[in-house]
C-alpha cells in the first residue's frame, strides 16, 4: 500500500478561510527540554530569581518554543501533511509572553494565494495568530507555503 496524503492542496484553501488548531498547555518540562535542545539558557527562561526582576515578573517560555509548539499543532491537524513542498518564509512578531501553565492554540487565515510558474504547485500565505487561554494574541505573523496542486483529471 502506498502513502496516502492527508493534506490539503493549494486548490483546496479558500481566501479568508480560518483554520483553528487544538490547544496545548505549555509546561515547565517543555521549557526545560527546549532550553536543553536549543542551548538557550537565557535566565529569562531558566532563572526564577532573575526573571522576577524583569517586566514579566516571572520566567517565560522561549518565543521559539511557542512557535514550534503551534507548528506542531498545525501539523497534527493533517492539513499540510504530504502536500507541503516548502516553508518559504515565516515572519514572527511577539506580542505577549507565555508562561508555564498557559494554554495556546493557532489561528491560520488564508491571506493570499498565488499561482506558481509550475502548474503542479502554488503559494499560499497564511496570517498566523497564536492565542492564549484568555484569547490574547501572544504571537502573530505570516507563513508562506509552497503547496502541491490537485492533480488535474484528463
Amino acid at each position: 500500500m502506498s502513502y496516502q496524503t492527508r493534506g490539503r492542496t493549494f486548490d483546496q484553501f479558500e481566501p479568508n478561510e480560518v483554520i483553528t488548531t487544538a490547544r496545548r498547555t505549555i509546561t515547565e518540562a517543555d521549557i526545560v527540554n527546549f532550553a536543553g535542545l536549543s542551548g538557550d539558557f537565557n535566565p529569562l527562561h531558566t532563572d526564577e530569581e532573575f526573571a522576577r526582576s524583569t517586566p514579566f515578573g516571572k520566567r517565560i517560555a522561549h518565543g521559539m518554543l511557542v512557535v514550534s509548539a503551534v507548528t506542531g499543532l498545525a501539523n497534527q491537524m493533517g492539513v499540510f501533511e504530504g502536500t507541503t513542498l516548502a516553508l518559504m518564509e515565516q515572519t514572527i512578531r511577539y506580542k505577549g509572553a507565555v508562561v508555564p501553565g498557559d494554554t495556546i492554540h493557532l489561528k491560520l487565515r488564508v491571506a493570499e494565494k498565488k499561482e506558481s510558474s509550475k502548474q503542479d504547485r502554488g503559494v499560499v500565505t497564511f496570517e498566523t495568530r497564536v492565542k492564549n487561554q484568555r484569547d490574547e494574541t501572544v504571537v502573530e505573523g505570516h507563513w508562506v507555503l509552497l503547496l502541491r496542486r490537485s492533480e488535474k483529471k484528463s
